[in-house]
């Protein structure tokens, strides 16, 4: 799909400013990008905005630059409720922060596009399609390697969204519980939400 020439624009100030911010983390830029990619596609094969998939693909990851000490602190001045512990819970608070910073840099940033950021790490129990979208994309992306990934790939197009979500969902808890990691408390009501629509 081709994006109107304002918004081609705005795509590449984007990448521009993006570039710049993670200079110092190459992988991390070459990530964003892949995500943006690939959440042009699901948008693409699953009737969602193309552009806002783009755009909260390239800057889902915006606060990702920095450290614990930070993230901890302007999540307390953006006044961001943490279920549980907020050391704990840190490296899951670098998408609601960017969700509160971004207007300041990007004023054109939609509510939709913004939740959607606020929504890639931890997810939510009204997932929308757009939020779903870029929370797939973050798993999938073509610099996301091992049989996870190819499994989550081969449901798309053939699986709803809401059902390629909750297999994304539950493969990310599977990875944290498998792990010893911290399980954010928001979790399980999350994946009940969606695990009791399939039961009916």
């Amino acid at each position: 799909m081709a994006f109107t020439p304002d918004q081609e624009v705005t795509l590449a100030r984007m990448r521009d400013m993006l570039r710049t911010r993670m200079k110092d983390k190459p992988r991390r830029y070459e990530h964003s990008l892949g995500v943006t990619e690939t959440s042009i596609m699901l948008a693409q094969t699953y009737g969602v905005n193309v552009f806002d998939a783009a755009v909260a693909g390239l800057l889902h990851d915006w606060d990702k630059v920095l450290d614990d000490h930070d993230l901890l602190a302007r999540a307390a001045q953006f006044g961001i409720e943490v279920a549980g512990s907020p050391v704990a819970a840190v490296g899951l608070l670098h998408g609601p922060v960017a969700a509160c910073e971004l207007p300041h840099i990007f004023p054109e940033l939609s509510q939709e596009v913004l939740q959607a950021i606020a929504r890639h790490t931890v997810g939510a129990c009204d997932m929308t399609p757009l939020d779903m979208v870029v929370f797939v994309a973050d798993a999938i992306e073509p610099h996301r390697f091992g049989s996870y990934a190819d499994d989550l790939r081969s449901m798309v197009g053939e699986a709803p969204l809401e059902e390629l979500f909750f297999k994304t969902f539950s493969q990310g808890l599977v990875y944290v519980i498998s792990g010893g990691r911290y399980l954010y408390p928001t979790a399980v009501d999350i994946y009940n939400a969606y695990a009791q629509t399939r039961c009916h």
